[in-house]
């Protein structure tokens, strides 16, 4: 203040613009480092998921069945609408016949499918078309056994509709041109306080001369290990057989 007093009225406006700008370039420098960490600090954008991996599991009195594949977003993520493409192979092994000696027959098989999935929020429909490979060996307790390859068309549909706050429906169906092979599935749940859905399932499979009727319980939406799990279970009718009891585990994983 003193130098203002000596210096004159434009000296002393020199003076404070001077000491203004330099305060406001330290202010400048110092807020710049901050600046920057901040911007590193920041974590990159997730790329959006675009890959279900899933498996299952099914075993009954005279059959189990083991399967896993994959569904794909060809572009973009799962939670837009778009091109899909669906990958599945499983393996059963099951009773020839019912009477003894039953003997075993060891069957696989492959599905490649190439679908659109439209997507509204939580709720989705997929219809995919493609082939069905099915692989075959029997083994008879006495007398020959046999070994043959089929070769089919698969049509296939998957349903979700959250249609109320804590409900889902679940519909599912194929329709295959190896003996004429037909199934669907509906299931409807209720959300529970753990956060799982809770409900009944219905399944119909025809093939040939050959029936199966299923209804039972659902748990959807089970979370353990970093990965959503299905538990059901229910009592079965099919055309060659009495009654008896089944269950599924099922398991998926988004990535």
């Amino acid at each position: 203040m003193a130098a203002c007093a000596t210096a004159g009225v434009g000296a002393c406006v020199a003076y404070r613009v001077g000491r203004a700008g330099l305060a406001g370039l330290a202010m400048v420098f110092a807020a710049t480092p901050a600046s920057a960490a901040s911007i590193d600090e920041e974590e990159p954008e997730r790329a959006p998921l675009s890959m279900v991996i899933f498996g299952s599991m099914e075993a009954g009195p005279t059959k189990t069945f083991l399967s896993v594949g994959m569904k794909r977003a060809i572009a973009g993520g799962l939670s837009e609408s778009g091109f899909r493409l669906f990958v599945k192979a499983g393996g059963a092994q099951e009773q020839t016949h019912r009477h003894r000696p039953h003997g075993v027959t060891y069957k696989s098989e492959t599905q490649a499918l190439l679908g659109y999935e439209w997507r509204v929020g939580d709720s989705f429909l997929a219809l995919y078309a493609g082939s069905d490979i099915e692989s075959e060996q029997r083994i008879e307790a006495f007398g020959p056994s046999f070994t043959g390859t089929r070769y089919g068309a698969r049509l296939q549909a998957d349903l979700w509709i959250v249609p109320a706050p804590g409900m889902v429906v679940q519909a599912n169906a194929y329709a295959s041109s190896l003996n004429g092979r037909l199934w669907a599935r509906l299931a409807t749940g209720w959300q529970v306080p753990a956060g799982f859905y809770l409900g009944p399932e219905f399944e119909a499979y025809r093939e040939r001369d050959y029936r199966k009727l299923r209804l039972g319980l659902h748990l959807t939406g089970l979370r353990f290990l970093g990965l959503e799990w299905r538990l059901s279970g229910g009592l079965q009718k099919t055309s060659d057989r009495p009654s008896a009891y089944y269950g599924t585990l099922g398991l998926h994983w988004q990535r």
